[in-house]
């Protein structure tokens, strides 16, 4: 018989929650064979079979596991099939036994029961409670990434005095030279020129002119870096992950936007590690794809800054005397006053602002 153990999956992390089993109980096991995923407070991670044989899981999906916990045996395809069926079958029974409920209270029940009868019995003789109860809420834990989550953006705010400035920008020029040139780059590169690879071409120009921005606070000591590996927050049904490019001041638009769609596919599938999700200086959050015209972000620690990007609507603007309509987007920058200026603030945001209406200059 072979133990399914919890896999480490970093230094710093000693449990998680076994959140999908992909094979049933009893299920025969290939190696190689997709078992289950874990997720923990960074990452999810999924645990194959490393020997064939009948699969007889231990506990249950949404349960938290340690790390080296035993939580699945296979069990030789060569034992007695009588013998597996046996202890099949009485697993199942103490699964049954154990899952009996007691009636206390009525709150207790009805976030276990979408619509059920009970029949306790009363103190009279053949006298016999009915109670049926409706489903009103769902109740469970919270992931370890959720945790995780709710936890840094508490920190966030408790430890830092956030700011938030605003800009707008006018997306025709991108809109335009998107236009332009979108058949011919795809062709080229095999790879769709979106937006996002300009505001990180942005957002690396402004940091270079407002180096103030690329800096940190660690106790006592201000720290400024030197290097441009930006976040990108990207949102999935198990929460807000901000994995990081690399070097993004030495990367082309086309290279930037094969690293995004290599890291959008990766969050898709729950295959984004550890190591994608640390380093980064400063980070870019786009709330327009979900229709937010307007918001304050909130800083990704012990990053100083992040940048709001919101949907593209149509405005009246004044250009040159005149009136006139345009797609334009409104730009958020949170920052921490403990660290920069409301001045570098606004500077920075402004040079964002010039790049993002001149994109030409990142071709």
């Amino acid at each position: 018989m072979t133990h399914v153990k919890v896999p480490s999956v970093g230094e710093s992390i000693s449990s998680g929650v076994l959140s999908v089993w992909h094979q049933e109980e009893g299920a025969a096991i290939s190696v190689g064979d997709l078992l289950f995923t874990l997720e923990t407070d960074k990452v999810s991670t999924e645990v194959t079979a490393s020997e064939a044989g009948i699969l007889m899981r231990l506990v249950h999906e949404g349960e938290e596991v340690s790390i080296g916990q035993i939580v699945a045996n296979i069990s030789p395809v060569m034992v007695d099939q009588e013998v597996a069926k046996s202890d099949l079958v009485s697993k199942k029974a103490l699964e049954i036994e154990n899952q009996k409920l007691v009636i206390s209270e009525p709150r207790e029940i009805s976030s276990l029961v979408a619509e059920e009868t009970f029949t306790p019995k009363s103190d009279a003789p053949g006298v016999v409670m009915e109670v049926t109860l409706e489903k009103r809420f769902t109740r469970r834990k919270l992931t370890p990434l959720r945790r995780k989550i709710a936890a840094q953006l508490v920190s966030a705010q408790q430890t830092a005095a956030i700011l938030t400035t605003f800009n707008e920008v006018d997306m025709s020029p991108i809109i335009r030279l998107r236009r332009e040139v979108q058949e011919s780059f795809q062709q080229k590169y095999g790879v769709k020129l979106g937006f996002m690879s300009f505001f990180i071409k942005a957002v690396v120009e402004a940091l270079q002119l407002v180096p103030s921005i690329n800096a940190r606070l660690e106790e006592d000591e201000l720290i400024e870096n030197h290097y441009y590996d930006i976040g990108v927050a990207v949102g999935t049904d198990k929460g807000l992950l901000v994995p990081v490019l690399r070097d993004c001041e030495q990367q082309s638009l086309a290279a930037l936007e094969k690293d995004l769609l290599d890291y959008a596919r990766k969050a898709h599938e729950g295959k984004i590690a550890l190591a994608d999700l640390q380093g980064g200086v400063f980070t870019i959050s786009n709330g327009g794809v979900y229709g937010s015209l307007l918001s304050t972000p909130i800083l990704n620690p012990p990053q100083s800054g992040i940048l709001g990007m919101h949907t593209i609507q149509e405005r009246p603007v004044v250009v040159e005397g005149q009136i006139v309509i345009r797609p334009m987007m409104y730009l958020a920058l949170s920052y921490d006053h403990r660290v920069i200026d409301g001045k570098d603030a606004v500077t920075f945001l402004i040079y964002v602002k010039k790049a993002l209406e001149n994109p030409l200059a990142f071709f």
